[in-house]
C-alpha cells in the first residue's frame, strides 16, 4: 500500500498550529497528517536535541517497519535533517521535504547567542558535519522548497543543498511558506513523487 503518513515538523518559536492550513490542504488530498510541537525551541537546546523529540515522536506514533513522508519547516528541516541522517531516519522515512531550511545557515542566526542559534549560523561546525554527508539524503527522495523573497534565511539561497529535488517559488515572505498556495501545491507534488 502506498505510503500516505506525513508528519510536519515545525521551525523555531513556532507550534504546530501554524501548519493549520497545510495540514488541511494535504488531508483533502488524502494524506495522512500528523504533527506535534517540540519542546524548548526557543533556542537553548541543540537542534540535535529537537531531533530526538522527532525520533520518538516517530517511534511512539508510528509502526515499527511503516515508513513515513517527513515535511520540515525552517529550523525544523534541520532538526529533521539530523533525524534522517544521524538518528537511523533513513530507514523510516520515504520522502522527506524541507521548507525553506537554513541548510547552509543563516545571517539572522547571529541574533541572539543560544546553541541553536550558533548551529545554524553559515560556516557552523554543525551544519559543516551535516553537509558533509548530504548526499545520503538522495536515498529518502530529498526536496527542498524555497523562496528568493525569504528574509529569514539570509541569504534566501541558503536553502539550497545541490542534493535531491529543489523547487524554487516565487512567495513573498518565509512566513507565508506553509499557507501560500504556490508552496502548498510544490509539497503536495513532492510527496507524489516516487
Amino acid at each position: 500500500m502506498e505510503n500516505n503518513q506525513v508528519l510536519l515538523v515545525h521551525g523555531i518559536f513556532r507550534k504546530q498550529g501554524v501548519f493549520q492550513k497545510m495540514s488541511a490542504y494535504l488531508t483533502a488530498q488524502g494524506w495522512q497528517v500528523y504533527s506535534f510541537n517540540l519542546e524548548q525551541n526557543s533556542g537553548k537546546l541543540g537542534l540535535e536535541n529537537l531531533a530526538e523529540q522527532v525520533k520518538e515522536y516517530i517511534d511512539k506514533n508510528f509502526a515499527a517497519k511503516q515508513t513515513i513522508n517527513l515535511v520540515g519547516l525552517s529550523m525544523g528541516g534541520i532538526v529533521s535533517r539530523y533525524y534522517v541522517q544521524r538518528l537511523g531516519g533513513r530507514e523510516r522515512v520515504q520522502r522527506f521535504i524541507t521548507i525553506s531550511s537554513p541548510h547552509q545557515g543563516t545571517w539572522m542566526a547571529y541574533v541572539l547567542p543560544f546553541k541553536i542559534y550558533v548551529q545554524m549560523r553559515p560556516g557552523s561546525e554543525f551544519l559543516q558535519d551535516l553537509n558533509r554527508d548530504a548526499a545520503m539524503l538522495e536515498q529518502v527522495n530529498f526536496t527542498s522548497i524555497w523562496t528568493p523573497y525569504d528574509f529569514i534565511i539570509v541569504p534566501a539561497n541558503s536553502s539550497q543543498l545541490g542534493v535531491g529535488k529543489e523547487i524554487k517559488v516565487s512567495v513573498f515572505a518565509h512566513a507565508m511558506m506553509v499557507r501560500n498556495m504556490k508552496s502548498l501545491q510544490a509539497v503536495a507534488d513532492a510527496l507524489k513523487m516516487s
